[in-house]
Parts: structure tokens; sequence; C-alpha cells
């Protein structure tokens, strides 16, 4: 512990074991980080220990630290009520910022002969007219979208009546969600009827559209005109299509909001989802950098996010708890005026929600760093499953493949963010171990895994060259013999990463994974299932393939060296040079002369060995 951690420590270790809130400051005496704490001298005193359980945000945060205030209050509750204030005066670097960019969103309908239809945050200077305000743009976004779409109404940048006939009409038109107007065949009042029917389909509720429209069709069909009768037939169908689809989405629940949080090593997303009168009527996404532990960004965020919203619902959905539940509660309670409620669901149409949720988490997540959300959800689940501090997203797999002990050889296979990564791919040939010894060979392949790394570490090599990244998580072809084995080797080594063994059943299909302590059911969880067969079926693969390539290189050099003149060297050298037996047996003469080691008695016998029906001379 350097000189300015012991110091920051003794100061720490002074203070008083009351709530209040301490305030951390860089050497400019700038505010850093806020934070508030049920006993001051347990909190503090935790940034000033062994930085080697802290999360990277804590650890750079405390290498900022100069010195620190604090303020004692009466309760734990008044110390968030502080938090809250100070924080939203100073912005502090390392807590969670949110921006309040919850803006009023437009419908724009333009005042033209052709009119459009489109949503904006803010009402222009111009002569269009604006249907609004309304607070969520996520409501406002789906409904024109929606209506464009159901009333066939033109998305594109092409001006009517300038652009009629002045090119083919897109896609849209072809998946019949725009009547095409640039085609000049459609007529004037046929449009503004499809947009008059869209806004009111906008200003009033499905039922209302359903029945106006109803009514059209009816009179259409009286008037034998059964053309328009089909297509209003058909927007109504669609209206009903996307009542059912917002169905997914709807509770029993009149007012409340679920909110998840995914994270990886550098970047957070919360996803919200809002219900009022029982159905989602807004959604919003917060990317943060470097969130730190996953329960304390939780609420640091709930604090972050009420704090710039004054609409509270009475029930507050999350996919975790938070550690100060009661303390939130009663916070919410009174900026809301009456009670309010932070619930966890397990099971039933909350649960569902949450996972819905998350998976949107995870999809903004994804979007940042081009995975998709599915698979940053199947690490969350093997992250949970197997009770990981981290989720895994850089796995490595071994396996040892033989024949009674002969051709002796081992593969690592790579998944990176749940996909296979082959160029990290590698093979080892066993040297310590004679026969079939599956526990001893994988104790010298990671062995040697581990060493490369150590000598990796010490040429400053990049992490993305050869063995130099270390692994999220481990994971063996093997039972517990194998895991003991390997954490053996691991803790002599100095190295920590968690450490599994992956057992089949009599079928030789995936069955469960397996720690030093016992078994851990994963079929309950079917995506994670999915995943982790993926991996045991892949290294398998990779080991096994490797094992036949060496016993087909063997068994190639066993031939070769039972030709006169061709000795182990020799052998190898023709392989290296002609790469297969095949092409050493199409080679002329000339060419085995010419090759590596060979000389033209050699290059004689292996070409007579193989065109034994040649003369002599």
């Amino acid at each position: 512990m350097n000189e300015k951690l012991k110091e920051l420590r003794k100061k720490a270790m002074a203070l008083p074991l009351s709530p209040g809130v301490y305030i951390m400051k860089n050497k400019n005496r700038d505010i850093i980080y806020i934070g508030k704490a049920k006993a001051l001298k347990n909190r503090v005193s935790q940034y000033f220990g062994s930085q080697n359980n802290h999360p990277e945000k804590v650890r750079r945060m405390v290498e900022n630290v100069a010195d620190f205030e604090y303020i004692i209050t009466d309760s734990e509750f008044e110390a968030l009520i502080l938090e809250c204030s100070l924080i939203k005066q100073h912005t502090p670097k390392y807590n969670i910022l949110l921006k309040d960019d919850k803006g009023y969103s437009y419908v724009r309908v333009t005042n033209e002969e052709w009119r459009r239809i489109s949503y904006v945050l803010q009402k222009g200077d111009d002569d269009a007219t604006y249907i609004g305000p309304y607070k969520s743009s996520y409501y406002v976004k789906n409904s024109v979208e929606q209506a464009q779409k159901i009333f066939m109404l033109p998305t594109c940048n092409r001006r009517f009546p300038e652009d009629f006939k002045k090119g083919r009409p897109c896609l849209n038109f072809h998946i019949k969600q725009c009547c095409a107007p640039c085609t000049g065949k459609v007529k004037l009042s046929e449009y503004n009827e499809a947009v008059d029917e869209a806004l009111d389909f906008l200003k009033g509720s499905d039922a209302k559209s359903i029945k106006k429209l109803t009514d059209k069709m009816i009179g259409a069909s009286e008037n034998l005109d059964f053309e328009r009768a089909a297509k209003i037939r058909d927007q109504i169908n669609s209206i009903k299509k996307m009542r059912d689809k917002q169905k997914v989405v709807n509770t029993t629940v009149e007012e409340q909001d679920v909110i998840a949080f995914a994270s990886n090593k550098k970047k957070g997303s919360f996803e919200v989802f809002r219900f009022a009168n029982g159905r989602l009527f807004d959604r919003e996404n917060f990317i943060v950098d470097d969130p730190g532990d996953e329960n304390t960004a939780r609420e640091e965020f709930l604090l972050r996010y009420y704090t710039l919203r004054n609409d509270i619902p009475k029930y507050i959905v999350l996919d975790k708890e938070v550690e100060s539940k009661e303390i939130l509660e009663q916070w919410l309670s009174e900026k809301r005026q009456k009670r309010a409620y932070i619930t966890v669901p397990q099971k039933g149409e909350q649960k569902h929600l949450i996972d819905m949720c998350l998976q949107n988490a995870f999809e903004a997540l994804g979007q940042l760093e081009g995975i998709v959300g599915k698979q940053y959800a199947v690490l969350e689940g093997l992250k949970d499953i197997l009770g990981l501090k981290e989720i895994p997203y850089y796995i490595e797999s071994y396996d040892i493949s033989n024949t009674q002990g002969s051709e002796n050889v081992a593969g690592m296979v790579v998944f990176e963010n749940a996909k296979p990564k082959k160029s990290a791919y590698k093979k080892f040939k066993i040297k310590s171990v004679a026969g079939q010894d599956d526990y001893h060979s994988m104790a010298e392949v990671l062995t040697r895994r581990f060493l490369e790394y150590k000598k990796a570490k010490e040429n400053n090599e990049s992490a993305d060259s050869g063995f130099a990244k270390l692994p999220d998580l481990i994971l063996l072809d093997g039972g517990k013999g194998q895991v003991s084995a390997v954490k053996e080797v691991l803790s002599d080594l100095g190295i920590d990463v968690p450490l599994f063994g992956m057992v089949k059943d009599e079928r030789h299909r995936t069955r469960a994974i397996v720690s030093a302590q016992g078994e851990i059911a994963i079929r309950p969880n079917q995506s994670v299932f999915s995943f982790v067969t993926s991996i045991q079926d892949e290294v398998h693969r990779f080991a096994i393939g490797y094992h036949r390539q060496s016993r087909k290189k063997s068994m190639t050099q066993l031939t070769l060296n039972s030709i006169e003149g061709i000795g182990e060297v020799r052998a190898k050298a023709l392989l290296k040079h002609f790469r297969t037996l095949d092409n050493i047996k199409k080679a002329s003469l000339k060419e085995l002369e010419n090759a590596p080691k060979m000389t033209h008695d050699s290059a004689y016998a292996v070409y007579r060995h193989f065109h034994s029906n040649i003369s002599e001379e």
C-alpha cells in the first residue's frame, strides 16, 4: 500500500460509525465522487484498503482521490436525500449521471396538397400542423410508423406532384406498405382520405378507428365497390394485428415501471419500460460508462432516474434486488406523496416483463459491440448459474484425444462473445505423458498454456496475440478428476480463472457442469444448456480432428519409413515439402530429387516404391 492510501485509510478509520455522506476530491479540490453510508467509518475505509477486490471503476477513482470530506446526518434516509441533492449540484465524474432529455413530441402534418405525416421532437417555425404535445417520444414514433404502414402512406423524400413517374416505386409499395403516389396513378382525393383516416387513428383509439373503417367497408360493399371494401378490410386487419402485438406488453398492473440492467466490463445498459393503464406507453434506454459493481449501479440509477422524474409510479419492478430497498422506497414514496413499492418478481407475468426488458437492455448493449442481445443474455445466464463475478465474454475449452494412449493430443477452442473465435484455437501434442492418462495430459496442456501467458506478459505482448489474453472462464471436457488436476496447476501458477468441467450422459450428450464441489444442473435454462453443449461439441470435434490428422500423418510416415533409404528425418522432410502422401505418389523423379534432404538414390527408391510397374531403365 502506498503512502497516500495509508494516510487516507488512517483518516477514514477515524470517522464515526454514523450515517452520512462522503465527498471524494482530487488534487485540484474538484469533487469526483459523492456517496452515502449507513456507517461512514466502515464504508469509506473500504476504499483505501486492498485494491484487489475493487471493480476497475473504483480503483481508478481511488487513484485520483487526494482527500475526502464528510457530512454526518441523523439517518440513512437523510443521507440519501443529501446525496441526491449534492450529486445534482456537482455532477461528479465517477457517479452515474443521466441526461434529462425527455422533451415533448409532436405529430407533424405538412400543409401542402399531398400532405405528409411524421413525428418530431419540437415544433418548427413553419406552417405545418402539430398535434400534441405528447410526453412519450416512443409512443409518438411507434404510432406514426404504424399509421404510415396501415394506411399505406409514403415515408420517402420524394415530392409530389413534382416527382411523379420519375422512378420506380420503392420496396414499400411491393410489400403493401405504401400506395406509391410516385407512380402518378393515385387520386389526390383518395390519398388525402387515407391521411385523414391515419390522423383519426392517431387522435383516437383503436376501437373507434375500427368501427369507423367497418362502417366505410360496409358502405363500399353495398355500393358494389368491392375493391375499396377489400382495401378497407386490410386496414382493419392491420390495426387488429398491431393491437395483438401490443398485448404482449400489456400487464394487469395499472401503473408501474419495469427496469433491467445489463453490463459488460466497459459499459452498462439500463432499460426502462413504463406502463400506464396496463399498457406500455414509453420506453427508455441509458448507456453508462464503466458502471462498476452491479448492486451499486442499480441503486445509483434509481436515484438519478427518479430525481429527473416527477411522475413516480406505484410499483417499480427490478431484475435484481438492491441493498437499500427500504430507504429507496421511503424516498420514492415521499416524492410520489403516496406509497411506492420496489419488487423483484421470480415468476409469472411480471417475471416475463422483466425478461423482455432485460433482453432489450442486452440488445442495446450489443449494438455498441456488434453482438446480438441473445448472446449477452446467454452469457449473463451462464454467469448466474455458475456464480461468477463477471460475465464470461472470453471462454477457453479443452479436450484430450487419443487411441488407447497413442497419438495423445489436445485441442483448445475459444468462444468470444458467445461465438467461436477460430483464429484463437490451439493444438497441443502431449509430450510428458505416456499412455492413456487424461488427468495428467490435461494438467500438462494447461501448464504449457499459462506458462506461455506469463511469458507473453513479461514481453508486454498485446492481449490479442497468442496466449497473452487471460480467459474469463475455462471449461474442460471432463469431470471432477480433470477439474481437480487443472485446479492444482492454476493454483501453483497463481492464475485466478473460474474453472469447470462439462460431463456427458451415457449417450454422450451434455448432462451438467461440474466443479470441484459437485455437479451444477444446467438443463432448466435451455439457452445456457444449448450454449454449453455447443462448446463441448466444438472442442470435441476440434480435438478428435487433430488426433485423426496426427494419426494419419503418423501412418503416412510409417509408410515412407518402410522404403529403403528413407528414415525419420527424410520422411518428415518429404511430408513437410509435399504435404500429403498422394502428392508424393504423383511427384516426378526430378521433383523428388529436388526435395529437401533427398539424394538421387533416395528419390529413385521412393519413385520405384510408388511406380513398381516401371522398368529398371
